[in-house]
């Protein structure tokens, strides 16, 4: 009989645990459901490790507390749920405008407003589009299972590192909150992170041999605005060009492609194998990132000679679409299949939608 080292775990505990076996050794926070088990968990186990819990009181305290830790240099993280993430966005820009690495989690819930304390796909745009104010993205993942979620935050924190820029885990409820067996393995990585020379790890005006860094967001001269600007685009480029993770599903020569990402892409799996058995071949292109999103590999699946057209399905009103629109370029139809709030499509629905297409 073969060992394994899989442990049955429910996704934010095994999130947190990833973060904390990826060097994270601070978190700050405040409770909102569905992420509780986030916090809970760091709670417990931060000062195992020599780490640092604090439960802010508010997420706009939090997400400054991140910005404080990033500066120094440290790995650090928060979580958070929709309404949540939308309190932290003003922090989370500043974070951007000053170059400073951190990971943040949402674990989306239905709104808009207090909405509900169910899974939604509803914050694609705020994730994706810059959700606070100014010029910036924002690496986004969006694993479909607790494993990925596991496997994506090592990878998370380098990313912060290697391009000094707030990383996302887009994660519905569900995600959140079901148990699956995962295993926590480290990766080798590739990656030659950079030395943190820009940290405010202290300075001494006699003895230093670094010159003074100094963390800041605020450029009063036009001039210094734009070379900010121009930096942080050329790197968002970079990322573009180097980050886009996606997966391909029986798309090649396939009649109709569905293009969903998080839990829906499982459902969409389902639907795919039910579509088989009708004699009708199905794909799925699921972005891994929403940001950068992978809009050359959806058009170039969705543009195939076989494919008829293609459907989007959300958890949201219709959210990614856009952007399979915009990778699709007009050269075959898109069309949706979303249930805003927090109702989930079921396989057979997305089978019966492909059904509506004809043969």
């Amino acid at each position: 009989m073969t060992k394994t080292n899989k442990q049955l775990m429910k996704g934010c505990e095994a999130i947190a645990e990833a973060a904390i076996q990826a060097g994270c050794r601070y978190f700050f926070g405040y409770p909102i459901t569905p992420q509780n088990d986030i916090p809970e968990y760091m709670a417990a186990q931060m000062p195992k490790v020599g780490g640092t819990f604090l439960q802010a009181e508010s997420e706009l305290s939090a997400i400054n507390m991140v910005y404080g830790a990033s500066g120094a240099g440290a790995r650090v993280m928060t979580s958070s749920s929709s309404p949540g993430i939308s309190l932290k966005a003003e922090g989370i820009s500043y974070l951007a405008g000053a170059e400073l690495p951190c990971f943040i989690v949402n674990m989306m819930r239905g709104g808009p407003g207090l909405g509900s304390i169910q899974a939604s796909q509803g914050d694609y745009f705020q994730a994706t589009k810059g959700g606070g104010h100014g010029d910036y993205h924002m690496v986004v993942y969006a694993p479909s299972s607790v494993q990925e979620a596991v496997d994506m935050v090592q990878e998370a924190f380098e990313v912060a590192d290697t391009y000094r820029t707030p990383v996302m885990m887009l994660a519905d409820g569900i995600i959140g909150q079901m148990m699956e067996p995962v295993e926590f393995t480290k990766k080798q990585s590739n990656r030659k992170l950079p030395e943190k020379t820009w940290a405010t790890t202290g300075w001494d005006r006699e003895k230093s041999t670094r010159e003074r860094a100094v963390i800041n967001s605020l450029y009063i001269e036009h001039e210094e605005l734009q070379e900010m600007n121009d930096r942080l685009q050329a790197r968002y480029k970079e990322i573009q060009e180097k980050e886009v993770k996606v997966e391909l599903y029986n798309t090649d020569g396939a009649e109709y492609i569905l293009c969903a990402y998080g839990t829906v892409a499982r459902i969409c799996k389902s639907a795919i194998a039910l579509a088989a058995k009708k004699g009708i071949k199905v794909g799925l292109v699921r972005p891994i990132t929403v940001w950068p999103f992978p809009t050359q590999q959806t058009h170039d699946a969705i543009a195939q000679n076989s494919v008829k057209r293609a459907l989007v399905v959300e958890v949201s009103a219709g959210q990614m679409i856009e952007d399979v629109k915009i990778a699709v370029n007009g050269e075959k139809p898109v069309d949706f299949l979303g249930r805003p709030g927090s109702f989930v499509p079921t396989a057979e629905e997305i089978l019966k939608k492909i059904m509506e297409f004809g043969r």
